[in-house]
């Protein structure tokens, strides 16, 4: 099954998600938004890890981390479509468990639906 998942690239959209709502947990902060230029057949959804974080090899396994997660969160949530999303890694991800990372995603994940 092919991913519905799609990257924001314009800066514009970042900086549009920024002022939008959010909710943070102890992992991650997710802004979200309702952005009228996109396509609502595809989630955009776009992960940001800092370089105080970490070098290049720990921020890309954070973003594999929170890619899969949202690839089995489209898959058992219904997702609004019409929000994208903008995922915002904290220190404290990388040496947390997966499946504590997962659990306060997809409880944030059904707030927002």
């Amino acid at each position: 099954m092919k991913s519905k998942i799609s990257s924001l690239s314009k800066s514009e959209d970042f900086k549009n998600l920024l002022n939008g709502k959010k909710i943070a947990n102890p992992y991650s902060t997710i802004f979200f938004k309702k952005i009228p230029s996109k396509n609502n057949k595809l989630l955009n959804v776009s992960f940001v890890t800092k370089k105080k974080i970490g070098n290049a090899v720990k921020r890309n396994k954070i973003k594999r981390r929170l890619r899969n997660i949202m690839n089995d969160a489209i898959k058992t949530i219904n997702m609004n479509l019409n929000y994208s999303y903008l995922f915002i890694a904290k220190k404290n991800i990388y040496d947390a468990n997966y499946k504590m990372i997962k659990d306060s995603i997809f409880n944030d994940l059904i707030k927002v639906r």
